[in-house]
């Protein structure tokens, strides 16, 4: 009876062990089915990632000119400019023109009190008729006679200083008048009514701004690059580097030995009046042009160290080019050897780009270059 209890007993322990046992393995399996199944949904998602195409914004290779330049900061100046003053000196009257005003040769510009150089101007012209009638008298004389050669010259010598003493009174009262020797526009007026003012006060100031200049200092190795004639532009940051076209005006033959430059004069047309005296702009003189050149614009260059790269779109995959360059300038690069016009260049999301990356193209850009590189 006692055989029989322990063998029961002995029946379900290994019942129950075989199915602690059997649950154990089943489970095992289910997690290890399951980090299975986890592993192989990340490869696939690390795969799909890497499969998936960057977006980027490319623009096409397109040639053009460009050219190669000396770059020099300047302000600018007028050609013609004069300072006004009085030729006599007197209270003023009346002031007929403002700063900013456009004039022309000839124009008033301020009246000073004439009543003073009137009386003087009347008086002169009676002592000029006093003596003329006196001449007169004395030349019926000298024709019968009455009188010596030497009085009657002496009598003609009169009238004419009479005459000159007159005409000059006259020229006072008009230089009353102050009159604007060029045309152009009032840059300063420097007296109010009510004024004395003296011969040497300067009134105004005229500037003629049709045409400007630019003053630079070249330094001496360009002493045989620059020439009298030779194209050129200026730009200011103040007119979003709009380029206006120009000329070099002068050259001086002379080398300053302290800073080692020669002075340069660069013409700039105005037609339009918005280049103003004083505005400082970047003066550029052309000293070579190539035409019909592959050129890249500086959106689309990943600068490592000191070498330009930039990534072509091949086959939607992204080919990393070191660049070949030539001339540039603050907006484009010629490249000389391994880019053909037409060919989409990344101008969006180049950063970071790998070789060989698989790339998708979400936008094309058409890209205008503002300069031609000698000026609009």
């Amino acid at each position: 009876m006692l055989i029989r209890k322990y063998f029961v007993v002995l029946i379900l322990f290994l019942i129950l062990a075989m199915t602690v046992f059997g649950c154990g393995k089943e489970g095992g399996a289910d997690k290890e089915s399951s980090k299975t199944e986890d592993v192989k949904k990340e490869k696939k998602a690390t795969l799909n990632k890497e499969e998936a195409p960057i977006p980027v914004e490319v623009s096409a290779i397109s040639t053009g000119i460009i050219s190669s330049y000396i770059l020099l900061s300047s302000n600018l100046e007028t050609e013609r400019m004069t300072d006004v003053y009085s030729r006599v000196q007197g209270l003023v009257d009346r002031i007929l023109v403002e700063e900013g005003d456009h004039v022309k040769k000839g124009q008033l510009l301020m009246q000073l009190d004439p009543d003073e150089l009137e009386l003087m101007e009347a008086g002169a012209l009676v002592n000029y008729e006093q003596e003329k009638k006196l001449f007169e008298r004395k030349r019926a004389m000298f024709d019968r006679q009455l009188l010596s050669k030497e009085e009657f010259e002496t009598a003609s010598f009169g009238v004419q200083a009479k005459k000159i003493l007159w005409q000059e009174a006259r020229l006072n009262l008009d230089h009353t008048k102050v009159t604007s020797p060029i045309s152009g526009v009032i840059g300063e007026r420097l007296r109010r009514p009510g004024d004395r003012i003296q011969p040497s006060d300067k009134l105004f100031t005229v500037i003629n701004t049709d045409e400007m200049i630019a003053i630079v200092h070249v330094p001496e190795k360009e002493v045989g690059i620059v020439r009298k004639g030779q194209k050129a532009f200026v730009s200011s940051q103040h007119l979003g580097d709009e380029q206006f076209s120009g000329w070099v005006k002068r050259v001086s033959p002379v080398v300053d030995p302290q800073s080692g430059t020669f002075k340069v004069t660069v013409g700039i047309g105005n037609e339009e009046n918005r280049l103003r005296p004083g505005m400082f702009v970047n003066a550029h003189i052309v000293t070579d042009v190539h035409a019909n050149t592959v050129l890249v614009p500086k959106t689309a260059i990943v600068y490592e160290s000191d070498k330009m790269h930039v990534f072509v779109v091949r086959d939607s995959i992204a080919q990393k080019i070191q660049l070949a360059v030539g001339y540039q300038d603050f907006e484009k690069v010629e490249s000389l050897s391994g880019i053909e016009p037409g060919e989409k260049v990344i101008v969006v999301g180049q950063a970071g780009l790998k070789q060989g990356a698989r790339v998708g193209i979400v936008a094309q850009r058409e890209i205008a270059f503002k300069s031609a590189g000698a000026g609009k």
